[in-house]
């Protein structure tokens, strides 16, 4: 199965670079700034951020007597937190908002997660640069722990993949699938340590939040930007074994159900 996706993906590689490049383009079309939008509003947010949090609100971690850490460790989260909100939320409507490329043209519709997650991906390269500059400017550059990156990465892409394609399959079959997720992520947000420690909660709180996949992956990204930490790797097993089950089961379920979609829709 696993032979046929990526024959299906090379053969239309064409389609998706083009559908990439068109989406980017389009969405700056007819604006003075074009992709320059791209950098400017990421900027904007770190430097904001930075700027309130660390020299207005004089927020601190526990224990650390740094002006800017809570900046960062807010960035850390809130960047990488947006890869996956963003991934997610695209993946649920794509099969939606391409309806009409659906009926009419034919091509493997496995193309369609790939461009979401590609789209993602360029927008999340852009805004990563600029934070990794700004950690670099004000001599805060991680190290050779950056190196770790790319299996966080990996591991999040495998995850926000295999959710997203399971939410956008049941999307086109239930329309109220989009909306319940919607409301699920911002509880999901504020039930994941981005905009506070998980140390300064209480142990039996601490121990409900491990259950959540994204509370140590974040908490991987933010230790690795913010003291140079490499991860702990077998704190990530959750979140593996959850990626490669909801893959599994997306896949499945989009086969299943890939012929009786185009009617649906």
């Amino acid at each position: 199965m696993l032979l046929s996706l990526y024959r299906s993906l090379r053969s239309y590689r064409g389609f998706i670079l083009g559908s990439v490049k068109r989406e980017f383009q389009a969405r700056y079309r007819n604006s003075l700034f074009g992709a320059l939008w791209t950098v400017l509003n990421p900027l904007s947010m770190i430097v904001v951020y930075t700027v309130i949090f660390s020299h207005i609100m004089r927020a601190r971690l526990p224990g650390v007597d740094d002006g800017m850490a809570y900046s960062v460790y807010l960035c850390a989260g809130l960047l990488t937190w947006g890869l996956f909100s963003e991934i997610t939320l695209r993946s649920q409507n794509m099969f939606l908002e391409n309806a009409n490329l659906l009926k009419k043209i034919s091509f493997p519709r496995i193309c369609l997660p790939v461009i979401v997650l590609l789209n993602a991906g360029i927008n999340f390269a852009i805004i990563i640069g600029l934070f990794l500059g700004f950690l670099l400017m004000t001599g805060r550059w991680p190290g050779m722990a950056l190196l770790a990156m790319l299996p966080l990465l990996a591991l999040q892409v495998l995850f926000c993949a295999g959710l997203g394609m399971i939410l956008g399959v049941l999307n086109v079959f239930f329309r109220d699938v989009g909306q319940f997720f919607a409301i699920c992520l911002q509880f999901w947000f504020w039930l994941t340590p981005i905009v506070y420690p998980l140390s300064i909660l209480p142990e039996w709180v601490q121990r409900l939040l491990q259950l959540n996949p994204l509370t140590n992956l974040i908490g991987s990204y933010q230790n690795l930007f913010l003291y140079g930490q490499w991860p702990v790797w077998n704190s990530l097993l959750p979140i593996l074994v959850i990626g490669v089950l909801f893959c599994v089961i997306g896949l499945r379920v989009f086969r299943r159900r890939v012929g009786e979609m185009v009617d649906e829709l």
